[in-house]
């Protein structure tokens, strides 16, 4: 508990409720719960795939309203120091990101103005193909596009991050082959643990670590393979990375969801991006939360991570990527 005292915490997902979208019991209040449970930074999820421009644009704009409306709470980053502010005034620094790169329209433009407002991370392809590349729900992923690697490329000049959940597998190799910068896996677990779609193979996970990404350990229940979320099988998860490519590429992206009953209901609609919902057997999501922080710190501790590599896992690896990435 010492250590969470003063290790910088960084949750890389977190799925707000947003307006027409399903109710998960994320609403803006529950920030709080993350910053009581020792959290320093959370990454908010906006907009994606599922948005155009206009919408994207308004999600963002509710957003930053909703971030000054807490101003004693919270603090939005706009820049690495903005993170070290907060913690100094003890609030929670929180970070825009989107799903998918819809939201932009095939407008490149777009990219530096959403980095303006805040947005510092998008996903590729969100579960099915875009303009950009396939997506990891699809039956044939026909790799990285060539608008989509003007987009790449693009957003590395801007500095927005570069997240390859989601996408289809030989779309993020092709990324990942273009990376002048450190890309992610924001929230995807190793397919040798568990073998889920959504789950990311050796091949990509070694890829990577060699832009100097890392890849963000999942609290879904259908990506960790079991429906209790235990801390035991995230360690596990973890652990697995660990020992293939070592701490400096490892993080957190629980994606915690308070509520999954509408979020069920809406994957079960959408087979085709949810697969797993046309096995009449799969019980529905399950979520890891914010509070299981303190044991997943105490098993790397007992299974004998020194403290640095904990340092690394909980937060300073992303704020190195950060450092490097962000313009």
């Amino acid at each position: 508990m010492s250590m969470l005292s003063n290790a910088l915490v960084w949750d890389n997902v977190w799925p707000v409720d947003l307006k027409g979208g399903p109710r998960i019991g994320n609403d803006w209040s529950k920030l709080e719960r993350f910053k009581k449970a020792g959290y320093d930074v959370i990454g908010v999820t906006l907009a994606g795939d599922n948005q155009n421009i206009s919408q994207a644009m308004e999600l963002v704009g509710w957003a930053r309203r909703a971030i000054r409306e807490r101003a004693q709470s919270c603090v939005l980053v706009e820049k690495l120091e903005d993170i070290e502010a907060a913690r100094r005034a003890e609030k929670l620094a929180v970070v825009f990101q989107f799903e998918g790169t819809r939201c932009f329209e095939r407008n490149l433009d777009m990219i530096e103005v959403f980095y303006a407002l805040g947005v510092r991370q998008t996903i590729l392809a969100f579960n099915n193909a875009n303009s950009a590349g396939g997506g990891c729900a699809d039956p044939v992923d026909g790799g990285l596009t060539p608008f989509g690697a003007r987009l790449v490329s693009e957003m590395q000049a801007v500095g927005m991050l570069i997240d390859l959940s989601h996408t289809g597998c030989r779309t993020s190799l092709d990324a990942m082959a273009m990376a002048q910068k450190p890309m992610i896996f924001s929230h995807s677990n190793p397919r040798r643990v568990h073998d889920s779609f959504r789950n990311v193979t050796d091949e990509q996970i070694r890829a990577c670590a060699a832009t100097g990404g890392l890849i963000g350990i999942s609290g879904a229940s259908a990506y960790l393979g079991d429906e209790t979320c235990a801390t035991t099988t995230l360690f596990k998860h973890l652990d697995y990375i660990v020992q293939m490519v070592g701490p400096a590429h490892v993080g957190i992206g629980l994606d915690t969801v308070f509520d999954a009953t509408e979020l069920n209901a809406y994957c079960r609609a959408r087979p085709d991006e949810w697969p797993m919902t046309r096995d009449p057997n799969w019980s529905g999501f399950n979520y890891a939360l914010p509070e299981q922080l303190v044991e997943l710190m105490d098993l790397m501790a007992r299974n004998g991570y020194p403290e640095g590599a904990i340092r690394q896992i909980l937060g300073e690896n992303y704020v190195r990527i950060a450092r490097q990435v962000w313009a």
